[in-house]
C-alpha cells in the first residue's frame, strides 16, 4: 500500500489568504493541496477554476495538486487544469460520455487520472478501466458542499475498492473525502484508504501541525505507516 498522505480541502481554507493558508497547511505536514472543483450544474454549488490553480502554482507551491472535477462536462475542463499545473485530475463517470476516452485525455495532458464514486455509485465503472487509473475517489458524503457528516456505508466500498487495487497488482492511490475528521480517519484508513481529504478538520483548526499530527498517530493505529 503506499505511503499515506493527508490532502486538506482548500475548500475550506481562507480565500482571502489562500497562498499562505496553504503554505502553512503544508508546513503543518499535508502532503497533497486537494481542489474541490464545482460547477453549480453537477453539483449545486460553485467554487474554484483552473486561474486558482496556476496562481497557486505562481505563488511558489510545489506540492502535487489533486484536482477533483465536480463539473459536467468535463473533457472541455481537462487540458486548463493541467496546463494550471494539476497533479492528479479525477473525476465521476456519470459526467461524462465517455469514461475511457476522458481517462485518456487525462494522461495525455500530463497528469495522473482518477475516478470518482458517489456514496451511491456501484464499482463496476471500475472493472475495465482499473488498470487505467492512478487514483480511486471514494465519496463519504453527497458531494457539492463542505462540512457533511461522514457516511458510514462508505467504509464498505473502501474494502471492496482496496480488494480491487489489491488483486491488481500496482499502485493505485485509494483516497476518501468527506467528513474524515481525527475521530473516524483510524476507520477509513482499516478499510484501506490512503489518501485522506479533510477539509474543515485541518483548516477549521486552531493548530493545523497538531491535527495533522493526530490524523497520522490514527492511521498509524490502524495499520498504517503515518509520516513518510
Amino acid at each position: 500500500m503506499p505511503t499515506p498522505w493527508i490532502a486538506p480541502s482548500i475548500l475550506s481554507a481562507d480565500f482571502a489568504r489562500l497562498g499562505a493558508d496553504v503554505e502553512a497547511v503544508l508546513a503543518a505536514g499535508a502532503d497533497v493541496v486537494h481542489f474541490d472543483v464545482m460547477d453549480n450544474h453537477y453539483v449545486p454549488n460553485l467554487t474554484i477554476g483552473p486561474m486558482v490553480c496556476a496562481a497557486l502554482r505562481k505563488h511558489g507551491i510545489k506540492a502535487p495538486i489533486d484536482v477533483h472535477l465536480m463539473v459536467s462536462p468535463v473533457d472541455r475542463i481537462v487540458p486548463d487544469f493541467a496546463a494550471a499545473g494539476a497533479t492528479y485530475i479525477s473525476f465521476h463517470p456519470e459526467a461524462t460520455e465517455h469514461v475511457d476516452r476522458t481517462i485518456s485525455l487525462i494522461r495525455e495532458h500530463g497528469c495522473r487520472p482518477g475516478l470518482v464514486f458517489n456514496p451511491a455509485t456501484p464499482l463496476d465503472y471500475l472493472d475495465y478501466t482499473l488498470e487505467l487509473v492512478d487514483l480511486v475517489l471514494i465519496m463519504s458524503v453527497n458531494p457539492g458542499f463542505g462540512g457533511q457528516q461522514f457516511i458510514p456505508t462508505s467504509l464498505r466500498k473502501l474494502g471492496d475498492a482496496r480488494r480491487r487495487i489489491d488483486a491488481l497488482g500496482r499502485e493505485v492511490r485509494l483516497e476518501v473525502d468527506g467528513g474524515i475528521k481525527v475521530d473516524n480517519i483510524r476507520a477509513a484508513a482499516r478499510a484501506g484508504a490512503d489518501t485522506f481529504v479533510a477539509g474543515s478538520a485541518v483548516f477549521g483548526s486552531t493548530d493545523y501541525a497538531q491535527t495533522i499530527a493526530a490524523m497520522r498517530r490514527e492511521i498509524a493505529a490502524a495499520g498504517g505507516n503515518g509520516k513518510p
